[in-house]
């Protein structure tokens, strides 16, 4: 039951209807009302469902805001249906399965009400409702906030969604709302939802903020326009655009996102003019799938919080910038996957604390007018079919100004890079590539290097006070084709660093007549990442059977010790048929390790290079040992060139990688463990005969490993599985120990140990080989602290260990 009065006042001029009055309840005076008719509600509680369908005013009385609550039971406390007028209602709905407030037909004005509900929605606008919302607000955490669905449109003014249990704004079914100087925070969904065919929404002046979600998701052939709109402090995506959505953002903010600022994929389409994106903890601009595109105008992309570049485009996507700044970023333009493009105009990329630009699998970039500054990388251009062009660019600043490798073939026209650290322009690893009118100033390396016979073609090119020289190029290829150099210059100021010694003859690049005097003539330099490095001294070798007796002498590991000699036996008897005048027998030298940490396989793969270098396989036969933290990345480009600089480094040795199925973790995403593994496989191809690649790890994580690339399986001969050590053996090490260190056993204490290895929990933490170490450590220490009390210890008391110098088990 009603509680109050309501107030009707009948403005027209015909009195016979006597429609002035009082009324017990609004429902009575909505049904005596008549159009241009004002209701004026007492303060109370109605539990009515009230249903506006003439052009009447209802209002709350004036100073009692918020005190005419409507809040039936059930239903839909406000319906509207007519072009009416509703000011200061406090609208209270508790049922789920519909809104607050419903405007289905007409062009009504609702102004002032506080909509505190647990509804589907807060304000459901359908059909042809056309209202004008002004200063609403909406508290709804079971649902909508603001829905516009079934072809509903409207304007919202100054409204704010102070809650939502699911979307902020909802748009759907065609319906078309405009928000002004709108706020929309704390919805459990995405902010601004649009969604379905003939679905549009445009916002001006608008706030997304503290969003669990995307700010705002456009998808399903939906529009949307956003101008002079903020969106920050979200969960999610800032901008979520899929299935041929259509987005414009102009003088936009996306700041403090820790997914992408903007993510598009699957057709859509954004346009983005004069907006700001900032301090994103993936990508700034994240653009996927053929036909995905997005127009960047006039626009700064800064201050990226993780791993990842600024701008993605991959899987046939395209971008393109047009004077916008990229900087304060981990990377910052990623094209990859062919049909994928970048167009980028009158842009600065600078502050880029790796590659400023990268190409990769089949991709494009072209770069016209563009400045590039303060980045690790300029521009790398990565592999086969991959190029695009630079034209009228500057590089300053960075290590290397332009990298190609791996047949890229990109046209570098009339680009200057100054400065650089290590080169201007850097070809390898059969990379390609047209310079033409390029110029390196001041660079600490060669200007223009090109090594592994590589067929760039150098056009007009200058080099002025480079510190190793102006150009620096490899011996040609096996088809005796190399670099072509066309009337290029330089000052050579500087003497040219002496080039490594080859035991072929140097080859020389194909020139023409054009070729200017002061281009240093091409000779050979051997392939390496850091071609300046000097090679580290070969260490002494050993007899192979004195290696042999130190891989005996160690303990346990019969089944390894045979798997070794059988391989070391192929391998010496292949050589010597080679000596006969035989064939020999093709043996694979690569080695996969598997078993437990501990059982000694970085000792056996260090014994096994100096085998292969007593028996003439390896020229130093030293090891490098990494893990994944040291060929993998964080970011696009950086974990092939690791790779890379460890393979250099095992030249002439083995390459020995600890825990190699974490290269390859089982939900890999993003990771770029896959891009070591490939670029291994390749170098193990095409420098078979420098490295021994051994991979080692756990057994069932190995199987997984050599599963993920086709061709790691078949770059290994055989695989070599270490098992536990027992605890007679892990007995044997305590004593090599103990004797290496002159301590001995004493009574009793071997019984104990063997006890003590036999209780001791074998769970993953248990490191054999290095558990016996570990303990030999602890007693060592146990002692010290024991004998420290004695005041004149003897012989015996310093050197015997007993059993109580064991640690407890854990």
């Amino acid at each position: 039951m009603a509680q109050g009065t309501v107030q009707v006042t009948h403005t027209g001029t015909s009195r016979w209807r006597r429609r002035t009055g009082e009324y017990a309840s609004l429902t009575a005076a909505l049904e005596a009302a008549a159009d241009g008719d004002i209701l004026t509600v007492a303060p109370g509680t109605y539990r009515e469902n009230l249903v506006v369908d003439r052009a009447v005013t209802l209002l709350g009385q004036e100073g009692a805001a918020g005190s005419v609550r409507i809040a039936p039971p059930e239903g839909v406390p406000l319906a509207v249906r007519a072009s009416a007028q509703v000011q200061g209602l406090h609208i209270e709905g508790q049922d789920a399965a519909v809104p607050a407030v419903l405007v289905e037909d007409g062009t009504p004005e609702l102004t002032g009400l506080r909509i505190v509900t647990r509804s589907a929605a807060g304000i459901e606008v359908r059909g042809g409702g056309r209202p004008t919302v002004r200063a609403c607000t909406v508290d709804n955490p079971a649902g909508v906030g603001i829905a516009v669905v079934d072809g509903g449109g409207g304007i919202f003014e100054e409204c704010e969604v102070i809650a939502a249990g699911q979307s902020g704004v909802a748009v759907r079914g065609g319906g078309r709302p405009r928000l002004d100087r709108c706020r929309v925070h704390h919805a459990a969904g995405a902010g601004l939802s649009v969604t379905g065919d003939h679905s549009s929404l445009e916002a001006l002046g608008c706030e997304i903020y503290e969003i669990n979600g995307s700010g705002v998701q456009i998808a399903s052939r939906a529009a949307a326009v956003l101008t002079d709109c903020a969106v920050h402090r979200v969960t999610g995506n800032g901008v979520t655009l899929d299935t041929d959505a259509v987005l414009t953002l102009a003088d936009c903010r996306v700041h403090d996102v820790p997914e992408n600022a903007v993510d598009l994929r699957s057709r859509s389409v954004l346009t983005l003019t004069r907006s700001e994106v900032a301090r994103f903890g993936r990508n700034g601009l994240s653009v996927w799938d053929p036909g995905t595109r997005v127009d960047a105008h006039r626009c700064e992309i800064h201050d990226g919080t993780g791993d990842y570049p600024a701008v993605w485009v991959s899987d046939g996507a395209t971008a393109v910038l047009e004077g916008c700044r990229v900087h304060d970023v981990p990377d910052a333009l990623c094209v990859l996957d062919r049909g994928s493009r970048a167009d980028v105009v009158d842009s600065d990329l600078s502050q880029v604390r790796n590659i400023a630009v990268s190409v990769s699998g089949g991709a494009t970039a072209e770069l016209d007018d563009c400045r590039i500054s303060g980045a690790g990388r300029g521009a790398w251009f990565r592999d086969h079919g991959s190029g695009g062009t630079l034209a009228n660019c500057t590089i300053d600043a960075t290590q290397t100004g332009v990298i190609v490798t791996k047949g890229a073939d990109p046209l570098i026209e009339r680009t200057t890079v100054t400065s650089p650290t290590e080169a201007g322009f850097y070809v390898s690893a059969g990379g390609r590539g047209t310079f033409q009118g390029c110029r390196v100033t001041g660079s600490e390396g060669y200007g223009f290097h090109i090594i592994d016979g590589c067929r760039s073609t150098l056009r007009k090119c200058r080099t002025e006070r480079c510190a190793r020289g102006g150009f620096e190029f490899a011996q040609a290829g096996a088809d005796g084709e190399g670099a072509v150099v066309e009337e290029c210059s330089s000052d050579e100021s500087t003497q040219l660093g002496s080039p490594t010694a080859a035991t072929a003859p140097p080859a020389p690049a194909t020139q023409t007549a054009g070729l200017l005097g002061g281009v240093p003539s091409p000779r050979s330099t051997t392939p390496a990442a850091a071609p300046e490095a000097a090679p580290e001294p070969a260490p002494e070798t050993r007899p192979a059977d004195t290696v042999l007796a130190d891989l005996d002498a160690l303990v346990g590991l019969a089944s390894v010790k045979r798997e070794v000699r059988a391989l070391t036996d192929m391998i010496e008897v292949g050589r010597r048929r080679q000596e006969a005048g035989l064939k020999a027998a093709s043996v694979r030298r690569h080695l996969v390790f598997t078993g437990s940490p501990g059982t000694g396989k970085t000792t056996v793969a260090r014994l096994y290079g100096e085998i292969l270098a007593a028996l003439g396989v390896l020229d130093r036969g030293h090891l490098v040992e990494v893990s994944r933290v040291d060929l993998v990345g964080e970011h696009i480009g950086s974990t092939a060139i690791r790779t890379q600089e460890a393979f250099d480094r095992a030249r002439g040795g083995v390459l020995f990688i600890d825990e190699a199925y974490a290269l390859s973790p089982e939900d890999s995403g993003r990771d770029f463990g896959r891009e070591a593994i490939d670029t291994l496989v390749k170098l193990m191809e095409d420098h078979r005969e420098a490295v021994v690649v051994i991979v080692a790890g756990y057994t069932t994580e190995m199987e997984r490993f050599l599963s993920v690339n086709p061709g790691v399986a078949s770059r290994f001969s055989r695989t070599i599985t270490f098992s536990d050590y027992d605890p007679d053996e892990l007995l044997r090490i305590v004593e090599q120990q103990a004797d290496e260190h002159e301590y001995r056993l004493g009574p009793g204490t071997g019984e104990a140990l063997h006890k003590y290895f036999t209780a001791l929990p074998k769970g993953p933490a248990f490191g054999n080989g290095r558990t016996a170490r570990q303990t030999f450590e602890a007693m060592v220490e146990r002692h010290a602290g024991r004998v420290a009390q004695l005041s004149a210890p003897g012989t015996e008391e310093l050197t015997l260990l007993y059993p109580e110098d064991l640690p407890a088990l854990p």
